[in-house]
């Protein structure tokens, strides 16, 4: 009997040592994660957007001192295609606000929107860009700059969309109520103005948009708050 446990227990560490990986096999396999970590650092890391100090005074952080930041998330064909719904009817200048990878710009340039991508990622930039010329897409329908839009007037566009984190939507807004005219348009994706009245949505959930008239947002606030709004 106890020559038969001392046998399985042999067969057993014999198991183990041939299931245990090889050194080079470890190697590789930490090499591979490894580039893949910097691959996705490389994509996401630099596309944190920080909101200008001048801009943070008035924007909720967690921190004294600490700056809030956006992460480079891309968005669903869902969502996508809830936007284009949004901005059926409309025509003229759109930006699209930390563009990614250019797929919303690229939507909107091809309902015949003169669309500007802003984007601080220079490898997202760069991967838009070569999109756009190997899909053969307009120069003048589809331009992606590697911008801060923090720090750029959005005064010459009549329609702005933008998906960012819940924690900078209200600064956001303060910037585009001094900055858009009237008759301009914004759209939120999933995470909504939390001090403005909402027109219209599409979608639900994860995917959902909101739709914006900055005419009258700007009604609203003055009259709600008329001592904070800028002219």
């Amino acid at each position: 009997m106890e020559d038969s446990i001392e046998v399985i227990l042999q067969d057993h560490d014999r198991v183990l040592s041939t299931n245990r990986p090889h050194p080079i096999f470890s190697a590789c396999t930490g090499a591979l994660l490894t580039g893949l970590y910097g691959l996705w650092s490389l994509f996401t890391i630099p596309g944190f957007r920080k909101i200008p100090w001048k801009l943070m005074h008035r924007a909720p952080c967690n921190n004294v001192g600490r700056k809030k930041v956006v992460p480079y998330l891309p968005s669903s064909k869902d969502q996508t295609a809830n936007v284009m719904k949004l901005l059926e009817g409309r025509s003229g200048r759109l930006a699209d606000l930390g563009s990614g990878d250019g797929r919303l710009v690229f939507a909107a340039s091809a309902a015949g929107f003169q669309c500007t991508g802003f984007e601080i990622n220079s490898i997202l930039v760069t991967y838009a860009r070569s999109k756009a010329r190997w899909a053969g897409t307009p120069s003048g329908q589809a331009v992606f700059v590697k911008k801060d839009f923090w720090k750029t007037d959005l005064s010459s566009y009549n329609n702005v969309t933008a998906f960012l984190a819940p924690g900078v939507m209200e600064v956001l807004g303060e910037k585009l109520v001094k900055e858009l005219s009237d008759d301009a348009l914004v759209i939120a994706c999933r995470f909504p103005f939390p001090n403005w009245p909402q027109q219209l949505s599409a979608g639900s959930g994860l995917d959902q948009t909101f739709a914006y008239d900055i005419g009258t947002v700007r009604s609203y606030l003055k009259k709600r708050e008329p001592n904070t709004v800028m002219q």
